[in-house]
């Protein structure tokens, strides 16, 4: 009986293909320079599927967006931008993601040129740090890209409460919205998003992720009509409001799909303000109450009282002691990533405590722990799953445990 040997040469391109599809992408331009049946079998469209093409946008390629589109490529970052944005809205008119951040030389005339109609298939646009934007051009996005589902907004210092209307009047499939650091945002904007304004703007009432980081004029007004509005939203990120207090947390202490909350350097807010959080009904998952100097021992045993379901649990630089974690950890069964850097008070009694009861621990932040020895660390690595020991500007993995 004879045996008959394959050769690769001889696979059909719909193996290649299969093969193809596991390499990376710089890979899978390399073996389509291979030979014709090797470049036939990569450019076929399950090769490249969800692949983002990285392009620098310098000089007039007639070629470039018909080998995407031959390839199915719909993702695109551009990674610098000399020619006009409408040359690449026009070589892909299926766009699905555009990914402009950091394109400072963007203006609102150039992005006016590019959206002048219609682009249903466009789900995903970041404008992050494209500076000279303006209200102007959220108009244009809100009239033509009305399927948007996810818009990256942060460090745009020209946005203000006039495109945010503008957002909540055309983009009602939104579901994740950055503003970072916009910094004339105020509640009236926030209003805008959730809705309180329907005679002139329904909203974005399909909300699920919102990040408001650094957004310095928000009150708890805001949280209020997030509280009525956006009942949706799953992920809220308010690090750095400076107007944000513990009277805002009783808005949010009943929102049941929120299920993860970031308060880090939020000045105003105290055990107060977890103890708010802890008696409504919500089901968090992750708390990050970094450097908030009020926190203290008492937080923690409201955590344990109403937010014991946490997963991840971030307290660095906070007030806390060898008492307040007593106080948490015998509730915290599903607890899985702690951060408690900076926490000077915290010594070998509290890390032997969180060794006894946080068997699911994988990774904890123990940077900046000045009176943790190696005594406490050997009990921290005996924990059975965990994967990431942080003490210093390096990171302890499972095969670096003290012994």
């Amino acid at each position: 009986m004879f045996e008959m040997e394959t050769h690769i040469s001889g696979l059909f391109p719909e193996i290649l293909a299969i093969i193809f599809s596991y390499l990376d992408v710089r890979d899978k331009g390399r073996v389509a320079q291979v030979c014709a049946a090797w470049r036939d079998a990569s450019y076929h469209k399950s090769v490249w599927r969800g692949v983002e093409a990285k392009l620098h946008l310098r000089r007039a390629n007639p070629s470039l967006f018909p080998s995407l589109h031959t390839r199915g490529i719909r993702k695109v970052q551009i990674l610098s931008l000399r020619r006009s944005l409408s040359y690449v809205i026009q070589g892909l008119p299926n766009i699905e993601s555009l990914n402009l951040c950091g394109c400072f030389n963007l203006t609102d005339n150039g992005l006016g040129h590019a959206f002048i109609q219609d682009i249903p298939s466009l789900r995903i646009l970041n404008l992050s740090l494209c500076k000279p934007i303006t209200d102007s051009s959220l108009g244009r996005i809100a009239q033509y890209l009305k399927n948007l589902e996810v818009l990256e907004l942060g460090g745009l210092s020209n946005i203000t409460n006039t495109g945010l209307l503008l957002i909540a009047w055309g983009l009602h499939k939104l579901k994740s919205l950055n503003l970072r650091s916009c910094r004339h945002v105020s509640d009236v904007g926030i209003g805008h998003l959730a809705g309180m304004t329907r005679s002139a703007a329904e909203g974005c009432l399909s909300l699920e992720q919102m990040t408001l980081q650094d957004c310095q004029k928000l009150t708890d007004l805001s949280l209020k009509h997030v509280s009525k509005g956006l009942a949706k939203l799953k992920v809220l990120n308010l690090s750095f409001c400076g107007g944000i207090s513990d009277a805002g947390m009783i808005h949010l202490s009943n929102m049941n799909h929120l299920s993860s909350i970031n308060l880090r350097s939020c000045d105003n807010i105290s055990d107060m303000g977890i103890m708010h959080l802890a008696m409504g009904s919500l089901q968090l998952s992750g708390l990050d109450v970094s450097f908030c100097d009020k926190i203290g021992d008492q937080s923690l045993a409201y955590i344990a009282q109403g937010l014991y379901q946490l997963k991840s649990l971030s307290l660095c630089s906070c007030h806390i002691s060898d008492d307040g974690i007593n106080r948490m950890v015998r509730q915290m069964h599903e607890l899985k990533t702690l951060n408690i850097g900076q926490c000077v008070r915290i010594t070998d009694k509290g890390l032997e405590l969180i060794a006894d009861h946080l068997t699911q621990l994988t990774g904890i932040d123990l940077y900046g722990c000045t009176k943790i020895t190696k005594r406490g660390l050997e009990r921290i690595t005996q924990l059975p799953c965990l994967k990431v020991l942080n003490l210093g500007l390096w990171q302890m993995t499972e095969s670096e445990k003290v012994r």
